[in-house]
């Protein structure tokens, strides 16, 4: 069997915080595409599908959340994202750098991305941060609109690229929100929740995550966690 360790990140909150670059841009694709000021005032960002959001900003406005109106918010959102990085005082989280370095190094572990972002939102807040290139692959909001359903698309991904159908024990779902952990549980995966993001430690630990964390600044620890000790 092998030894290999499937490590799903999610982004914002657990690998970066864009110090609202992704916020204002949605904003900015709201008033920009349809004319309207858009505050996101009741609308859960936090682990949610870019999808979903859009859905909710057009749903709250009165406007049709149809396939045109949700591509079009979010290409509009795209565009915007792109000016609005370099912008805003983001930073890649504690620890994360450090990490992201140890692992690339380690032939056990195979990184992948398991995000509510669109690929492209994806890629350019990493590619901003420096740390687009350390992932193989991923699942995005552009597979499913449903978090929960993402998993699937990431172990089908690695077993077309690794061929290997990595079981639940060698799976960790890392993430910064409740819905991270339930959508690790939806595979049956290892959960690691990271207080890096809007849910305190003490919120996280109600979900009874595998392994909780106020953040990777102890990489070795953490490195431990996800492949055992060397």
């Amino acid at each position: 069997m092998s030894d290999r360790r499937l490590l799903l990140f999610d982004i914002d909150g657990t690998l970066i915080a864009s110090g609202g670059a992704g916020e204002w841009a949605l904003r900015d694709a709201m008033k920009t595409r349809f004319g309207l000021e858009e505050d996101l005032e009741g609308i859960l960002l936090a682990g949610a599908t870019d999808k979903k959001i859009a859905v909710a900003m057009l749903e709250k406005n009165g406007l049709a959340p149809s396939p045109e109106n949700i591509t079009e918010l979010l290409d509009e959102y795209l565009a915007h994202l792109e000016t609005r990085m370099p912008k805003h005082n983001g930073r890649v989280l504690p620890g994360m750098i450090e990490l992201m370095e140890i692992l690339s190094k380690r032939k056990e572990a195979v990184l992948a991305l398991l995000t509510g972002n669109i690929v492209r939102g994806a890629e350019i807040k990493l590619t901003h941060y420096g740390v687009w290139h350390h992932f193989e692959f991923g699942a995005f909001a552009d597979d499913h609109h449903d978090r929960n359903e993402l998993g699937k698309f990431a172990l089908a991904r690695a077993l077309d690229r690794h061929g290997i159908e990595f079981p639940p024990e060698k799976i960790f779902v890392i993430g910064d929100t409740p819905r991270d952990i339930e959508c690790g549980r939806a595979i049956g995966a290892k959960t690691v929740a990271i207080a890096t993001g809007h849910y305190s430690l003490e919120e996280l630990a109600e979900h009874a995550p595998d392994f909780l964390f106020q953040d990777f600044s102890e990489t070795q620890r953490v490195v431990e966690c996800l492949l055992g000790k060397a």
